[in-house]
């Protein structure tokens, strides 16, 4: 959680852009629940080591070297746009895998972030279809599981995970979501991501990786 918590401020400055806007703007805050999807790049990691070898041409023994995973798993979100004009908007999004997964013989957390121009060509009381494109970052952060261990009785170190990298990527983003309002102002959004990450097939394998997110949201404001 502390990995959504420092984006926090970032969606804070949301709402300040409210009176620049017209009447008619408004402000959603969403806390979201999906997934994102990437293959492996088929290489593997020694887990003595820790050097990568590609997996072409190379024919490590499998005691020595693990292979790379794909990228999936359950993804927590939070996010905010404002509506400047009915159909014109600015918004953030942040999407972080809550626990680390294995990668090979490390462990990782996945991040992606964006910050987005968004269209609502449809935007009424009880429905909203959002278009949304812009950039921000892919961040992935490794970690090793280090074994704790007793001397004797009296000192005891506990288990442990130590950071041993990130890799930080440029990233463009597009989504399409459709609001849709139980009420005045609670709505769910299923949303379809797609985020196109330059050089993210150092860690998986493709630069292409879709995402599926449903929003549930609280809106301030008129629509």
């Amino acid at each position: 959680m502390r990995q959504i918590f420092r984006y926090l401020p970032l969606l804070s400055l949301l709402p300040f852009c409210v009176p620049y806007a017209s009447a008619q703007s408004s402000v959603d805050f969403m806390l979201g629940f999906g997934t994102a999807h990437d293959k492996s790049n088929g290489g593997c990691i020694d887990n003595v080591s820790f050097v990568g070898y590609p997996s072409a041409g190379v024919d490590p023994t499998p005691s020595s070297c693990q292979a790379n995973p794909s990228l999936g798993g359950f993804f927590l979100g939070i996010g905010g746009d404002v509506m400047l004009w009915k159909h014109l908007g600015i918004g953030a999004e942040i999407n972080v895998q809550p626990a680390r997964s294995n990668y090979g013989p490390l462990q990782y957390r996945q991040e992606f972030y964006d910050f987005n121009a968004i269209f609502a060509p449809v935007n009424n009381k009880r429905v909203t279809l959002q278009l949304q494109g812009g950039v921000g970052g892919a961040h992935t952060g490794f970690s090793y599981n280090q074994a704790g261990g007793c001397v004797g009785t009296a000192v005891c170190v506990p288990a442990q995970s130590e950071p041993v990298g990130v890799s930080n990527h440029f990233q463009i983003h597009g989504g399409i979501g459709v609001s849709l309002f139980l009420t005045e102002h609670i709505f769910i959004r299923p949303q379809f991501d797609v985020h196109y990450v330059p050089s993210l097939t150092d860690q998986f394998g493709s630069n292409f990786v879709p995402a599926a997110t449903v929003w549930v949201g609280y809106n301030f404001g008129e629509r």
